[in-house]
């Protein structure tokens, strides 16, 4: 449970110390929040999935949960930390392979949804999966990020990170790669690519497509306090070239011109178009352990993002348990807008006494 266990070391330094967010006041091109509710659908799909126990080898709960509509109509989901294996019937798991159990634990997955039915995707092979994004040693592994279609292709955005020491806290973000798969063989990319990593960002937090660009969304994590940077790329593509918002508000060709633009968002947050206007959606950073899920308004989807709204209460928090990284999935249908939430704990024996704990909830969330 070591790469669980940091998992959860970024949610702990992010709420340490409360955080200013940015200052109040509604763009005038604002959709009208009118209320959230619990999406039963998703939430119940996920839920009767992980207790399914016709198979062994599959997925029991994740974290992350990115999400791209395919041509063909079925929905990719997009799955960091994993629990694959088997739910006992009093609800536990038993131990990762790694402390003596039979529940594998993979850093990276997919689940394809159609028609309602969820299909588990690893890497390696039946009796010996491994992530998507296999690690190059035992001292990287890969988180997911936001996902987007192009020329045909899937294009999913990972980071890298590294441990350099012994200690619980020797490890960093290192890299960000995007990773092309064929829409009919998700087993394992075609090819890995780089991305921009020379200036301390983690790209993509979230992925919008708008006009004739691309906009990528990141995070820079300093513990405490976590800043939005965003970039571009002209079309469809990731691997086409990267422009970055400067503090003036102009586009740049040179990554080290990116600005923190705001803080207040969490590791994974999204950018949606909502009417005449662009949405904002991101678990509350400024106070620590935040139940709640906000949002914030832009008529432009470079921002400024201002009138900062709860959208929802998250009824889990609370004891062990803390909620993260809400985000939004436009493509899913829904009553309004759909938004993801991940569910965790600060105690790792949780997780084998309980599997509904590390699962994704979902809400609707209505605008007017």
């Amino acid at each position: 449970m070591k790469r669980l266990r940091l998992a959860i070391v970024p949610l702990l330094l992010a709420f340490l110390l409360p955080q200013q967010a940015m200052a109040a006041g509604t763009a005038a091109c604002a959709p009208e929040f009118q209320g959230s509710s619990v999406n039963s659908r998703l939430t119940g799909l996920f839920t009767n999935y992980g207790n399914d126990n016709s198979r062994f080898d599959d997925w029991t709960g994740a974290d992350g949960t990115y999400s791209v509509r395919l041509p063909s109509g079925k929905e990719l989901w997009v799955f960091s930390d994993t629990f694959l294996g088997q739910v006992n019937p009093d609800g536990s798991r038993p131990p990762v392979v790694e402390e003596g159990g039979t529940t594998v634990f993979l850093n990276n997955t997919f689940a394809l949804e159609r028609d309602g039915r969820l299909r588990t995707i690893t890497g390696g092979t039946p009796r010996r999966p491994k992530a998507i994004m296999p690690p190059r040693d035992k001292q990287h592994w890969f988180w997911a990020g936001d996902a987007t279609l192009a020329g045909g292709l899937v294009e999913v955005t990972y980071q890298e990170y590294e441990k350099f020491g012994s200690g619980a806290w020797d490890w960093r973000w290192h890299r960000n790669v995007v990773a092309s798969f064929p829409q009919g063989r998700l087993e394992r990319p075609i090819s890995v690519r780089s991305l921009p990593s020379g200036n301390g960002v983690a790209w993509a937090s979230g992925i919008l497509k708008d006009g004739r660009y691309t906009y990528v969304y990141g995070v820079e994590d300093k513990g405490a306090t976590k800043y939005m940077h965003l970039a571009r790329v002209r079309g469809q593509s990731l691997l086409g070239r990267w422009e970055f918002l400067t503090a003036g508000g102009a586009w740049s060709w040179n990554e080290k011109d990116s600005a923190r633009l705001m803080n207040g968002v969490a590791n994974e947050y999204s950018v949606t178009r909502v009417g005449d206007g662009y949405v904002l959606i991101t678990h509350d950073t400024t106070e620590p352990l935040s139940a709640k899920i906000v949002a914030y308004s832009s008529c432009s989807p470079s921002g400024p993002f201002t009138g900062k709204q709860v959208l929802y209460t998250t009824p889990e928090t609370g004891g062990n348990i803390f909620t993260y990284n809400a985000h939004a999935h436009p493509g899913v249908a829904g009553d309004g807008l759909v938004v993801s939430y991940n569910v965790n704990s600060f105690v790792n024996t949780d997780h084998y006494r309980d599997t509904s704990i590390y699962r994704p909830r979902f809400i609707d969330v209505r605008f007017g």
